[in-house]
């Protein structure tokens, strides 16, 4: 029994350097889906093969001036809303499958917003198979005549592969089938499950150039969910153990065979620092059939709910990855060559993202607002490392791409760092309620597609010589066919050549012996039968002459057949690089043109942009000359208001002073009238008060002498005085004495002094005539303002 051998997995090529290493931009590809009722207001409109429009919906005010911005998304191609199945595949996953089969990865992932048709791009529906279903039987039709045994082939649980002999194949055959509680896959000749059995037309098949007629292939299924950050195993067998006590998540234990909810895996890194999940069930299936199947299995258990957006809305990232392992024919073309290291291992992951949603218009609740808040937190964080890998190849900077945040970044971060192409389909709803979200995918979309990635390396050329096992099929066929013209045995089986072939040897003479001492008999046979062995011996040896010579000649082919297939190979290696070449210098040159048309894109919008700031400007500009003429009209008219306020006020003003300086006036002769009663009473009771004394004093004794009048120059001065004084203070109080001088006294006391002596002298007279005279004064009448000032000055005069 040989040794079994290990395979890898695919590795990078020695260290990449980014200056020499080819890289290719992300494929990004948008396809429309129809809209679901023809009443429906659209917002996408397909411009050209590659550009759509999006415009805003009626009510919506798209920018600052309330106006419709329409904006503009370039893709690698868009496919409207006619697009088959048949049409997406052969441009996005047919170049994959070609990859997969020269030993290259490939990641394909739909992306968009809920209900945009990603599921069934990926997936299709019966009698319109999608993306999986075509890519598989592209593969079977490729390689079916190809396909090693089962078991000869056997995953290492460490993201490798194991080859075995014939031998070790056939007993794990056995044993397999041995063990019916072991769940078998399905068998290819079975009849296909009705609800995907015609999801490929046979009209529609096709298949690979590319195969390598001198490998074995066989085919590997995983099927795996990530769904709330944790990955799960959809082909996992969740069975109940009544032995080991099991508990579910919120305490409660599983009792009578209930469901147990499977465990979830692990990323793990392998030798070759590529991601994988530990423990997933990986399933080897011989046929397009089966490994739908399989599939199908595996998406009855993914998880999926009803929401106010989608009647069938995916909750979780579902991952199928189609793993291809081939290894080459030995030099006899007749078995695999058991060396590990010519094992190649390649794999195409076909991924269905669940939709981003806002759960404003979802109303999602409880498990269902956890799912969609994780769904969108896994797909802004694919977003964050698209743009840090922009940043990091547009300006050189050496930031840490963030992929160990979310399960689906890490999970495929060797695409990115350059294990494979990567393409992208953009499902695009058209409905006018899923503007704004459609508006957000297609701006990530397009910034995805400046993100390059590593080429990834060509397939391995190995040392044997090609046509292998053409020419092990062809040798034995020739050899049958010259057995067949020579009458020898085509197929030692066969009794009818045999009997010929004894036939024609000598024939045996009768054996029959008489008695003991017959010396006849024995002697002829044994002189026969070695006539026959000298027969058989000399056919012998020219069959072996024959066949050397035929081996020579063989040889010599082979070795010229060598020789053209080396030269051809290097002329083919020759023109692979000025292929190479070519296609490198186009891609550049797309390259140019695609930037060349972004540029002129973006100068336009900066052009319409400046035209509408321009417009602005002058609309401001003719504002601010309206407002400042507006202002000078009103600043005119202040200064004309003012002026005619002020003269106003001047014309009030000299008014109000004619008018104070006539009251003050009036008050002054009012006030000069009353001084002026006062000193008349004054007088009468000062000439009372000194008739009453000299009536007492002549009474009495004799009469003294008269004293001497006043001057009157006197007199004049007082009333020059008086009559120059404008108004008497309130506190001056003007007396009279007696001869009728006026005497000025400056305050109350000195009045009120005057006053109170008055009295005393009235009650020494004690004649009657006081009483009388006091009437008199009292009643007599007030004198007008005009004619009391002359009198006034008339009864001063001496």
């Amino acid at each position: 029994m040989q040794r079994t051998g290990k395979s890898k997995t695919p590795r990078r090529h020695g260290p990449r350097k980014a200056s020499n290493t080819e890289k290719d931009p992300v494929g990004v590809y948008c396809r429309i889906r129809p809209l679901g009722a023809e009443d429906e207001e659209c917002c996408v409109d397909m411009i050209s093969s590659s550009t759509i429009q999006l415009h805003a919906p009626d009510g919506l005010k798209a920018n600052r001036n309330g106006e419709y911005k329409e904006t503009q998304y370039t893709f690698k191609k868009v496919f409207g809303i006619n697009t088959t199945q048949i049409e997406l595949f052969d441009v996005i996953a047919k170049p994959l499958i070609d990859d997969l089969i020269d030993c290259k990865n490939g990641l394909l992932f739909t992306y968009g917003v809920t209900g945009s048709g990603k599921t069934f791009t990926m997936t299709g529906a019966p009698g319109d198979g999608g993306l999986l279903p075509r890519s598989l039987d592209m593969l079977f039709n490729s390689i079916g005549a190809f396909q090693a045994k089962r078991f000869v082939f056997k995953p290492d649980e460490k993201n490798g592969m194991e080859i075995q002999n014939q031998v070790d194949a056939l007993l794990e055959r056995q044993k397999r089938d041995s063990q019916p509680s072991v769940p078998k896959t399905p068998s290819s000749r079975q009849r296909a499950d009705p609800e995907f059995a015609d999801m490929i037309s046979v009209d529609e098949a096709c298949k690979s150039e590319n195969v390598d007629e001198d490998c074995c292939y066989s085919v590997f299924v995983s099927y795996v969910e990530i769904y709330n950050n944790y990955i799960y195993d959809l082909l996992e067998d969740a069975s109940f153990d009544p032995i080991r006590s099991k508990w579910l998540g919120g305490g409660t234990p599983v009792r009578n065979n209930e469901f147990i909810a499977p465990q979830s895996k692990i990323l793990r890194e392998d030798q070759n620092h590529n991601m994988y999940v530990a423990g997933c069930t990986e399933v080897e299936v011989k046929s397009t059939e089966e490994a739908f199947e399989v599939f199908w299995k595996g998406q009855k258990k993914r998880r999926t709910a009803n929401t106010q957006l989608n009647r069938e809305s995916s909750r979780s990232h579902s991952v199928f990855t189609v793993k291809l392992a081939q290894a080459p024919l030995d030099a006899d073309g007749d078995h695999i060559l058991q060396d590990r290291n010519q094992v190649n291992v390649s794999q195409l992951c076909l991924v269905d993202l669940a939709g981003s949603e806002r759960t404003s218009r979802t109303r999602a609740e409880g498990s269902r607002l956890r799912e969609a808040g994780n769904i969108n937190q896994s797909l802004m964080t694919l977003r964050t490392c698209m743009e840090v890998l922009r940043e990091n190849q547009m300006y050189g900077t050496n930031k840490m791409v963030p992929y160990r945040d979310s399960k689906v970044t890490h999970l495929f971060k060797n695409y990115f760092d350059g294990e494979g192409k990567v393409r992208m389909i953009l499902c695009v709803n058209p409905k006018a309620d899923d503007y704004e979200e459609t508006m957000l995918v297609m701006r990530f979309a397009e910034m995805t597609q400046e993100v390059e990635v590593a080429r990834p390396a060509d397939g391995p050329i190995y040392v044997l010589p090609a046509g292998r096992r053409q020419r092990h099929q062809a040798s034995r066929d020739e050899m049958s066919r010259r057995h067949e013209e020579r009458g020898g045995p085509g197929n030692s089986d066969d009794p009818d050549l045999l009997n010929r072939l004894i036939e024609s040897l000598p024939a045996l003479p009768p054996s029959e012996v008489v008695d003991a001492f017959d010396d006849q008999t024995l002697p002829r046979l044994v002189e026969v039968l070695e006539k026959r062995q000298h027969i058989r011996q000399m056919i012998s040896e020219q069959f072996k002459t024959k066949a050397n010579t035929l081996m020579s000649m063989l040889q010599q082919f082979d070795n010229q057949h060598s020789a053209k297939e080396t030269f051809l190979h290097n002329q083919q290696s020759k023109l692979n690089e000025k292929d190479k070449l070519v296609v490198s210098q186009k891609t550049e040159l797309e390259r140019l043109e695609k930037k060349s048309k972004m540029l002129e894109y973006k100068i336009d919008i900066l052009q319409k942009t400046t035209d509408m700031y321009e417009q602005d400007k002058r609309s401001l500009q003719n504002e601010l000359e309206t407002r400042e003429q507006r202002l000078q009209r009103e600043l005119g008219e202040r200064r004309r208001l003012e002026q005619r306020m002020h003269g106003v006020v001047t014309d009030t003003r000299q008014k109000w002073e004619k008018e104070c300086e006539r009251r003050v006036n009036a008050k002054q002769m009012e006030m000069q009238n009353k001084l002026w009663v006062k000193d008349e009473k004054l007088k009468q009771l000062k000439a009372i008060v000194t008739e009453s004394n000299s009536t007492s004093a002549g009474s009495s004794s004799e009469c003294p002498e008269k004293p001497a009048r006043p001057s009157r120059e006197r007199d004049k001065n007082i009333t020059q005085k008086r009559s120059a004084s404008p108004s008497p203070t309130p506190g001056n109080v003007f007396k009279t004495r007696g001869g009728g001088q006026a005497v000025q006294f400056t305050d109350i006391e000195t009045l009120s002094q005057e006053f109170s002596t008055a009295p005393s002298r009235k009650r020494r007279s004690g004649s009657g005539e006081g009483r009388v005279q006091r009437e008199n004064i009292e009643n007599v009448p007030p004198v007008s303002s005009t004619s009391s000032s002359h009198g006034y000055q008339k009864r001063r005069k001496p």
